[in-house]
This record gives C-alpha cells, sequence and structure tokens, in this order.
C-alpha cells in the first residue's frame, strides 16, 4: 500500500500532538493570555525543526517521491498580506482554539464540534480561492 507511509506519520503526528496537549484549548488560552510557556516552546521546536530540515534539503539537494529536485521559491516581499492573513489566522485560532493540524486531531480525539470548525476553514479556503484575483496582494 502505497499510502501506508502517510498513514502512518499522520498517526504519529495525532499522537505527538495529544501528548503534548497541543491540542488543548486550555493550552492555546494560556498561550494567548501569556500564561505559559508551554506552547511557545512547542511553537519554537518546531520553526527550528522545520529550519534545520530546509537547510538540509537545500544542502544535500533532496528529491521528493516522484525523483523531482525540491526547490523553494522565495516569497514577495511585500508584508501587509502577511499581517493581513496572519492576523484573521490568529483570530481563527485564537476563536476555535485549534489551528489546522489539531482540529483534526481533536476529530480524531471524538470532539465532534470540530467538524463545524473545519467546514468553516474549508469554506474560507474556498472563498479566498474564489476572490484572490479580485484582492489586492
Amino acid at each position: 500500500m502505497k499510502g501506508l507511509k502517510y498513514i502512518t506519520t499522520g498517526i504519529l503526528f495525532g499522537i505527538i500532538m495529544a501528548k503534548s496537549e497541543a491540542i488543548s484549548w486550555y493550552r492555546i488560552q494560556e498561550m494567548f493570555r501569556f500564561q505559559s510557556f508551554h506552547m511557545y516552546g512547542i511553537i519554537g521546536t518546531a520553526v527550528t525543526l522545520g529550519t534545520i530540515a530546509v537547510y538540509l534539503i537545500k544542502k544535500f539537494r533532496i528529491r521528493d517521491t516522484q525523483d523531482n529536485l525540491i526547490v523553494f521559491h522565495d516569497k514577495d516581499r511585500t508584508w501587509f498580506r502577511y499581517i493581513i492573513g496572519g492576523t484573521i489566522f490568529g483570530l481563527g485560532w485564537a476563536l476555535t482554539g485549534a489551528c489546522p493540524g489539531p482540529m483534526f486531531v481533536n476529530v480524531g480525539y471524538g470532539y465532534g464540534a470540530m467538524l463545524l470548525i473545519i467546514f468553516g476553514s474549508l469554506l474560507g479556503t474556498y472563498f479566498y480561492g474564489v476572490v484572490k484575483d479580485k484582492i489586492p496582494h
């Protein structure tokens, strides 16, 4: 089964998210109130590991599963859209208590209300796809 490694990775990701309490609404609330370092430590670790991974991918010219060279493109230097997008993302995260990864983990944990949040996220993403050519970037 070709997709088994992806399913295994997803299950492992879910277990790590649950065991680290990154899916906990209370931990996320503590973070946004600057009451605890827990979530900042998790996010900082993820950023550090991601930076190291990107460096290694570039240095060793690693290829993807179809043997294509993995290439990173420079981002546009305009910062306004990143401020707006980050604000919308942060507000959604603060209001729902979950960012995209933990939303799915919470569904697996049995929190059915997260299905509504996932639906809203997908609807928002679809809406952006519809209007992205009509808004300034």
